[in-house]
């Protein structure tokens, strides 16, 4: 049996914590806040911290478990703060940032790149706010399903195939995107003249 945690331990765990996931959990909220709400953004994340300490005996122990239980705070306070604002707008994802990590296939012209990055952002936005937090839990925050699912309050196979939709859609719009032209409607006339 392991001793009683003193004050001091789970200070030390927390600050311990802090440390390893403030800046992540600052980039989590900025990337679903408007460009200019930078400041809010640093207020979400202060509150989540909060939460995070005074809800401290209730966090998992495994340090992995323990980023998504923050993350997941973090994703509340994010709505709590939408709400009380009065904003109800769709999660905004810079695609910015997604061109950045990689997001876009790699070519040898610039200009392909933008045009990639402007297909991108075009089928990103076409995609529901539900679809972009999925994909976002995956590319940007790097969480494994067992994590995300946390965050989400799912089961990591329900996380597993809301990401299977989500990237589906995507695809779906790229693909739209990559039409050149729609096919031509057949004029009903014409077919009837054929028979």
């Amino acid at each position: 049996m392991s001793p009683p945690q003193t004050p001091d331990d789970a200070e030390q765990r927390f600050r311990a914590l802090y440390a390893d996931v403030h800046a992540d959990v600052l980039r989590f909220v900025r990337r679903r806040s408007p460009a200019e709400a930078v400041s809010s953004a640093e207020d979400v994340v202060a509150d989540a911290m909060l939460v995070a300490w005074r809800r401290f005996d209730d966090a998992p122990r495994r340090l992995d478990a323990q980023r998504a239980w923050v993350f997941g705070i973090a994703r509340n306070c994010l709505l709590t703060a939408r709400r009380g604002s009065g904003r109800r707008e769709a999660l905004a994802v810079r695609v910015s940032d997604a061109t950045e990590a990689g997001g876009a296939a790699a070519t040898t012209d610039p200009h392909d790149d933008v045009v990639a990055g402007l297909d991108l952002a075009a089928a990103w936005r076409r995609l529901s706010p539900a679809e972009q937090e999925v994909l976002a839990l995956t590319v940007f925050e790097d969480l494994t399903s067992v994590q995300a699912a946390l965050v989400l309050g799912t089961t990591p196979t329900g996380y597993r195939l809301r990401l299977m939709r989500a990237r589906r859609a995507l695809r779906s719009h790229l693909s739209d995107d990559d039409a050149a032209e729609p096919a031509p409607r057949p004029n009903p006339h014409a077919l009837e003249a054929t028979r």
